[in-house]
């Protein structure tokens, strides 16, 4: 399940529209997640224990961390996860630190 704040849910062709105009994907599922059913491509993996941190990073040390640029509070960003339930989350964490 998928994410954004102005659509709390969105299909998979609604999330390919979206990352073709360089929306940040960032895939909260655990690492071991990620090897057992696969990387979404052009996702950035942040497990949702360390997503609050890493948004509040220094853009220099996210980069070294994620190897992506690091969002800025008005870039379009679209969280997902297994079923939806930390996608969710994720989402408020995002809001919470002013992100729109």
């Amino acid at each position: 399940s998928l994410c954004a704040a102005g659509k709390p849910n969105l299909s998979y062709q609604e999330l390919k529209d979206l990352k073709k105009a360089n929306v940040l994907h960032i895939d909260v599922r655990e690492r071991w997640e990620i090897d057992r059913f696969g990387k979404i491509p052009e996702s950035i993996n942040i497990p949702l224990g360390e997503l609050m941190e890493a948004l509040q990073m220094d853009p220099t040390e996210f980069r070294e961390q994620y190897n992506q640029k690091m969002p800025s509070k008005s870039d379009p960003v679209v969280f997902s996860c297994l079923a939806g339930t930390r996608s969710k989350q994720a989402l408020g964490f995002a809001m919470s630190l002013g992100f729109n």
